[in-house]
């Protein structure tokens, strides 16, 4: 299994406000869906709160303390991201998808990282800033500010080394 974190952040390190995304780019959300589609997404229950259903082709797995967390059918509930791997041991690829303590504390545990670089000091209330010592970088793409999307950005994957 190789465990993933998929992540959009600005260059002041801004992943949220106000529990939502600070910008609308059409070019990552394509991204988000295409490598996503067919595995598990595990994310904390504010990010939860935010997405508000389970995403179409993706199995949702929502880290929180709260066992009585009222969720659809199909969406399955774990008190830490090592018991959401558990649940997800059978996907060659499952998604970590935020929010910003979810992804520290899988941060030992990822394989890979898909990041996606949003070239813009954004105003937010959630912060988090990979630490990539010990990882490689293995893509990049630039992409501009298209039609549908506020700002440009970078498309990354990092490999964890050794």
């Amino acid at each position: 299994m190789t465990v993933a974190i998929i992540v959009a952040i600005s260059s002041n390190g801004v992943i949220g406000r106000d529990g939502g995304l600070p910008w609308r780019l059409s070019t990552d959300l394509k991204r988000f869906k295409a490598l996503t589609m067919g595995h598990h997404l595990i994310m904390g229950r504010r990010t939860w709160d935010e997405v508000g259903k389970p995403l179409p082709g993706r199995r949702t797995i929502v880290v929180t303390r709260n066992a009585e967390l009222e969720v659809p059918s199909g969406v399955h509930l774990a008190e830490s991201v090592e018991e959401a791997l558990k649940l997800a041991k059978s996907d060659d690829e499952p998604f970590v998808a935020g929010g910003a303590e979810i992804y520290r504390l899988a941060m030992p545990m990822a394989d890979r990282y898909y990041l996606t670089r949003i070239h813009a000091e954004i105003e937010g209330d959630t912060f988090f800033e990979p630490d990539f010592k010990g990882w490689k970088q293995a893509f990049t793409e630039d992409h501009p500010a298209g039609e549908k999307d506020e700002y440009p950005v970078t498309f990354e994957v990092w490999e964890r080394v050794g």
